[in-house]
């Protein structure tokens, strides 16, 4: 099996390596075909290995395939560690990941970058498996990074852009905040273990546990929380999320690839992977959870406001990247993993889809110049309905199953903080079905606000844009139903995942509640979320189609929270101000200080005025003629004779005897 895992690995790489390099000369048909293949053969095998340790149930995988290096006892391997968490994660990365690729070719047709576009995509998902399949945070770390440095060059991909750059900038400096975190997290660790293997971290974590740091702080709450800085960077946790929403000016497949099955997935993979270590620490577990829950709510109400078509989508991911960091903070991981794969194909099903509409008008995104559109595009308008009502959480699609146990999880935690992270949850089915449905409606429904040419010239997109909207809408629909059983309480998740029930008991409540997939359908109508995304959906539909006129008003009205929510919450204006300006202002000091003063001045000046003054003084003693030099001569051999005799160690002549 080694030999697969390394070619899963190494597929998209080498084909990235061939479009990067020699893309110009194959042509584009040639250089798509070969990126398809690579990504193609990942699938197949994720879905073999799959297959191999999830339905048939094969032992863990966990060997190093390469010894880097060797410093003092520790180890330094590239590994692979493939257990059931592995294999899940493979797949839907590699999924979503092939049709993205396949949504490309249509997508990106007219692009001058169409050859280097493919290897970026394909590097970004070599990059991904990395780190999904590593055994050791070194490697974790590499994978970490590298995702990170080529979300950078994908989502300033169009760099004639300056808010591509800006946006580019900011998502990764931003994610250096956040990696910072996670690199001290791994130091701290490395020296309380001793080692950076996974196993041997969890098996030794119990020992760990006792010790403690900075007077009487917990070691292990300490490493938890670093880490956690890192997956708030990566999964755009507040306030490290104000990248996300800039990432939307990267092309629409790229963001359909960060938002739902990549980078931003990263955040919660790892928590769950390190869930030994975490359930050591309940405090390390509420700010878990309470940053999801404020992720949750804050960033849901933003989409509200936004009228960008890949806004609304992209504030959507944060709001539900909250609720997948909420059920790691209940313990809940099976349950995040959970609503991390039905999530990862319903989003990138509302971003192609919402790439096919932007397509369709020209590249025109914002949605008050849109509208009656399911007429014109049947096939975008149905997949785009039922990634919505798997959004929202309605009852049967995808998202229903998921989120519905997130809630469930935080009804009955017994963390500090869980009662209020309940009520705070539920409220966040109401914003989402409103947001979500509220851009459905402007979009597809209503007048057309369209421009003459644009309303003659629309229609549904290639081939290659609707064929992945239709595979993806399938899992949309069924994966959650077909998935909660096995993957939540009979055993999917067991060989990666620990849960402490003794003292965590919310997946162990939601076993003894839960009956059956369909059971959970049936009751769902008489719950406090379904009601909830009820009084979303009409209010949606209310407001966007029957009365319109009652937004402005309510927005005159309210005014002030208004701009609150326009402008952000004021974090993009905090990091103008403190972290941008302020790095410019000490930049600038450091340079007048630094450079200017002291390496100027003092160094490079200072060094040349010594050497002139030098030059200076020895200078006239160089008069060319012979005796002025034999005379010099003896002067410093008397000079020499006279320490010797006096001064010496063992001075012939004592002055004063």
């Amino acid at each position: 099996m080694e030999n697969t895992y390394l070619t899963i690995v190494l597929a998209p790489l080498i084909g990235a390596i061939i479009v990067g390099l020699a893309g110009h000369r194959l042509g584009r048909t040639l250089s798509h075909s070969i990126a398809i293949l690579g990504v193609t053969v990942s699938t197949v095998l994720a879905l073999y290995v799959f297959n191999h340790h999830v339905l048939q149930g094969a032992e863990v995988f966990n060997e190093n395939i390469y010894t880097w290096m060797q410093v003092g006892g520790l180890n330094m391997s590239v590994g692979f560690l493939v257990d059931n968490l592995t294999s899940v994660m493979l797949l839907v990365v590699s999924f979503i990941s092939l049709m993205v690729h396949i949504y490309t070719i249509g997508y990106m047709q007219e692009d001058e970058g169409y050859t280097k576009f493919f290897s970026y995509i394909s590097l970004f998902t070599f990059a991904m498996f990395m780190l999904v399949i590593s055994n050791n945070f070194m490697q974790l770390f590499f994978g970490w990074e590298a995702v990170g440095l080529v979300s950078y060059l994908l989502i300033g991909f169009w760099h004639h852009k300056e808010s591509a750059v800006e946006a580019s900038l900011k998502a990764f400096l931003v994610n250096r905040v956040g990696d910072f975190g996670f690199l001290l997290g791994i130091a701290v660790l490395l020296m309380f273990f001793g080692t950076m293997d996974y196993v041997e971290v969890f098996t030794l974590a119990n020992q760990v546990n006792g010790q403690t740091i900075f007077g009487d702080i917990s070691v292990i709450t300490v490493i938890c929380l670093l880490l956690f800085v890192g997956a708030m960077g990566k999964s755009a946790q507040v306030p490290l999320h104000v990248w996300l929403p800039g990432s939307m000016e990267g092309p629409t497949p790229i963001s359909a690839l960060i938002h739902a099955a990549t980078m931003v997935t990263a955040g919660i993979f790892m928590v769950s992977r390190m869930s030994p270590i975490f359930e050591l620490s309940d405090v390390a577990l509420t700010v878990v959870m309470v940053v999801g829950a404020i992720t949750a709510i804050f960033m849901g109400l933003l989409g509200i406001v936004q009228n960008d078509i890949k806004r609304v989508v992209a504030y959507s991911t944060l709001s539900q990247l909250g609720y997948m960091t909420v059920a790691l903070g209940v313990s809940a991981y099976s349950v995040a993993i959970f609503h991390l794969m039905t999530h990862a194909f319903f989003k990138a099903l509302l971003f192609l889809a919402a790439g096919s509409v932007i397509v369709a008008l020209h590249h025109e995104q914002d949605i008050r110049k849109m509208g009656a559109l399911r007429k014109k595009m049947p096939i975008t308008y149905i997949t785009a309905l039922i990634g919505t009502l798997a959004l929202i959480g309605f009852p049967g699609f995808a998202g229903f199953y998921s989120k519905d146990m997130i809630i469930e999880a935080v009804h009955f935690s017994n963390l500090p903080f869980a009662d209020w992270v309940y009520y705070v949850v539920v409220l966040g089915v109401f914003i989402t079905a409103f947001y979500s449905l509220r851009m459905f409606f402007i979009v597809f429904h209503g007048e057309s606000r369209l421009d003459q040419h644009a309303e003659e010239h629309v229609h549904e997109p290639a081939l290659s844009i609707t064929v992945p909207l239709i595979v993806l809408a399938i899992p949309s629909v069924i994966i959650g139903y077909l998935t909660i059983e096995p993957m939540l309480f009979t055993g999917w998740l067991d060989n990666s995942i620990y849960i402490d029930a003794s003292v965590h008991g919310s997946v162990a409540a939601l076993k003894e509640h839960f009956h059956s997939a369909f059971g959970l359908l049936q009751h769902s109508i008489v719950t406090v979320p379904f009601w909830m995304m009820v009084g979303g959906s009409l209010a949606a539909w209310v407001f966007s189609l029957y009365r319109t006129d009652w937004a402005k008003k309510i927005q005159e009205r309210f005014h002030r929270t208004n701009y609150v929510l326009e402008s952000l919450y004021g974090f993009d204006r905090l990091n103008d101000i403190v972290f941008a300006n302020g790095s410019r202002k000490l930049g600038e000091f450091l340079w007048r200080i630094s450079d200017m003063t002291i390496i100027d001045q003092f160094v490079v000046n200072g060094s040349a005025r010594l050497m002139r003054f030098m030059g200076s003084v020895i200078r006239p003693v160089q008069t060319g003629y012979l005796y002025h030099y034999a005379f010099f001569m003896i002067i410093g051999l008397m000079l020499v004779l006279t320490w010797v005799l006096v001064v010496g160690e063992n001075p012939l002549i004592q002055l004063g005897s």
